[in-house]
């Protein structure tokens, strides 16, 4: 008995305790594997970060000198988690990606608590219809946003529109849309979103880029809703910044403008995505 307890007590001192070797380290708790080219994680959350849905924050690890390697990362978990999700490419000859594809349970990853981005529910002006607009990985921050109560305390109708090349690369989104009807605190908004996925490369029920499925109108016509309006329509986009560039000459083609933390107003662009070198 003794002895037993002499080893517990051994056990809780300092000297016996984990030694975190990266700064503002974090353990990884989960790992999902999508596809040959995406993943997702969830990591421990630091007990002092506090986020709004729709932020990201820097998460790396340390390179092959010791120097922390660091990008973006928008922050998939909704902001009232324990725990902290992210959803990320492969790049094999990626500086990051080429070995944070690899990490597992228990392994740590840099994370600057420090949330910043524009896909934030203050950034738009007040309306009744909230559409979500992404391709690839863009679809974090929204992944976010669908599991905040408060966008559909807001909003009457949210439209999440995904694109991807693939069926396979859609399917982080697809799960997460499905287990919205019985997660505890969406369940009973579930009505409110509307799912529009479709992909570019393989055979699919719905295709199109998000681009031409809302210039030639066709989102419109599939689900049966008037086009876009700014006294009632209101936008997010993530994606790549050829995307970027396309979405806003579309969406000021229906009369909205682009705003910002400082300057609310109709649509909001994230411009800190990560993209295919990370």
């Amino acid at each position: 008995m003794n002895e037993q307890t002499s080893v517990t007590t051994a056990s809780a001192t300092p000297a016996a305790a984990p030694v975190r070797t990266l700064p503002d380290a974090q353990t990884v708790t989960a790992v999902t594997h999508w596809t040959d080219s995406l993943f997702s994680f969830r990591v421990t959350r630091p007990k002092s970060l506090r986020f709004r849905s729709g932020e990201f924050v820097m998460i790396g690890l340390l390179d092959y000198k010791g120097k922390p390697l660091l990008r973006a990362y928008s922050i998939a978990s909704p902001s009232w988690d324990e725990e902290l999700e992210f959803y990320s490419i492969k790049v094999p000859d990626g500086p990051l990606t080429s070995r944070l594809q690899h990490i597992q349970p228990g392994d740590e990853i840099i994370l600057r608590p420090k949330p910043v981005g524009t896909l934030v529910l203050d950034a738009l002006l007040p309306g009744k219809r909230l559409w979500f607009l992404a391709t690839g990985t863009g679809i974090a921050p929204f992944a976010s946003l669908m599991r905040d109560p408060e966008t559909y305390e807001r909003y009457d109708q949210v439209i999440m529109m995904h694109t991807c090349r693939t069926v396979a690369e859609l399917e982080y989104g697809r799960q997460l849309v499905a287990a919205l009807r019985e997660d505890p605190l969406i369940g009973e908004f579930a009505d409110k979103l509307v799912y529009y996925p479709t992909t570019t490369r393989e055979p699919f029920e719905r295709m199109g880029r998000v681009t031409d499925n809302l210039s030639s109108g066709k989102v419109f016509s599939d689900l049966g809703i008037p086009p876009m309006d700014p006294g009632t329509d209101r936008a997010m986009v993530c994606g790549s910044m050829a995307l970027n560039v396309d979405i806003k000459a579309i969406l000021e083609g229906f009369g909205l403008r682009e705003g910002a933390n400082s300057e609310p107003r109709e649509y909001v662009v994230e411009r800190a995505f990560v993209g295919d070198g990370i």
